[in-house]
């Protein structure tokens, strides 16, 4: 065990978009745990857009981060000491933990990870929350049936790739929409996604999703928000379905912007728009974690992960979030 404990906090609420200033490394002791305690030592972070938002002082459904404290975040670890009679040192597992080498967790606040022939980081991906959020996303909400159209925007990201998987599974035309040409590439030639549509590039968006969606657009799955949904929503079929999952074009906006009148739209066509977050099906979680689990062992879903070595590069992972760098999760390598 180190001798010491790193830890990046929250040095102040950006304005804006955050940058390295908004981020403070330091270092403490390791702590110990009192009874029924644990104390984890992280081997991998999760990386996510919602974490912006806990930057911000402002009522949510995640509780703001504390300016001066430790950051939080999903992290699969190892027990490196325990007075609970559930853990034993040695034992791997996720939770919502500190961006620090070491956390003390309440035992019932972390799960145990069956290490069976999948990489760890799984627990933060595919079977965590990113795929559950698609799982529940799609499912419930867009109600995916053969033969409709999917349109998935933020399609590279963590949870994005997974959901226009499982739409595939179920027999849909898929569309993705990406910021690279490396991106459209994997999601047609990796994934299988029918169409794709690089949102930096084109020349006109509605023209373009037009011609990959001939048949209109029975559901979508929002990961972005703005000009690109938009240009989706008004091309969708009557019943058509929206799952509202993020808005990543408008985290770092400093002010509100006027966008178009939607609401006539999707009244006139019978549209279910509905936000979520997957905290909202946690009574379902054991469902969607034996299903995708099932998809990735028999090779139905693959993924893909960005990781960056060194809990001190967390804040650049994070930061580069919103300049489109990740293909697939997000993640920061701590333990060496």
């Amino acid at each position: 065990m180190m001798n010491k404990n790193r830890q990046i906090l929250l040095a102040n609420r950006p304005q804006g978009l955050p940058d390295q200033s908004t981020f403070e490394f330091t270092e403490t002791t390791v702590p110990e745990p009192a009874a029924n305690q644990v104390l984890v030592r992280a081997h991998y972070l999760s990386v996510d857009p919602y974490m912006r938002g806990r930057m911000n002082d402002a009522k949510s459904y995640a509780a703001p981060f504390e300016v001066g404290k430790p950051l939080t975040g999903g992290v699969v670890g190892e027990i490196a000491a325990s007075n609970h009679d559930d853990f034993q040192p040695g034992d791997y597992v996720s939770g919502n933990l500190d961006w620090a080498d070491y956390t003390i967790a309440e035992g019932e606040n972390l799960q145990k990870i069956n290490q069976d022939n999948t990489p760890m980081t799984t627990a933060l991906y595919v079977t965590g929350m990113p795929g559950l959020t698609a799982y529940f996303g799609l499912m419930d909400i867009c109600q995916p049936k053969t033969g409709e159209t999917v349109v998935v925007s933020g399609a590279a990201g963590a949870v994005g790739m997974i959901v226009g998987q499982i739409a595939k599974l179920h027999g849909c035309r898929v569309v993705g929409i990406a910021g690279s040409e490396a991106k459209i590439n994997y999601l047609r030639t990796e994934l299988g996604f029918d169409a794709a549509i690089n949102y930096k590039t084109t020349n006109n968006i509605r023209e373009d999703l037009k011609k990959a969606c001939p048949n209109g657009i029975d559901a979508y799955f929002d990961n972005v928000g703005g000009e690109i949904t938009d240009a989706v929503l008004f091309q969708l079929n009557f019943h058509a379905r929206v799952a509202l999952c993020g808005q990543i074009a408008h985290y770092n906006a400093e002010k509100v912007e006027q966008g178009p009148r939607i609401l006539p739209y999707l009244l006139t066509r019978s549209v279910l728009l509905k936000g979520f977050i997957v905290r909202d099906y946690t009574d379902r979680y054991e469902e969607g974690i034996n299903d995708l689990s099932k998809w990735l062992k028999e090779g139905k879903i693959t993924y893909e992960e960005n990781i960056i070595e060194g809990l001190e590069n967390a804040p650049e992972a994070f930061l580069g979030l919103f300049r489109g760098e990740n293909l697939g999760k997000q993640l920061v390598k701590v333990i060496e």
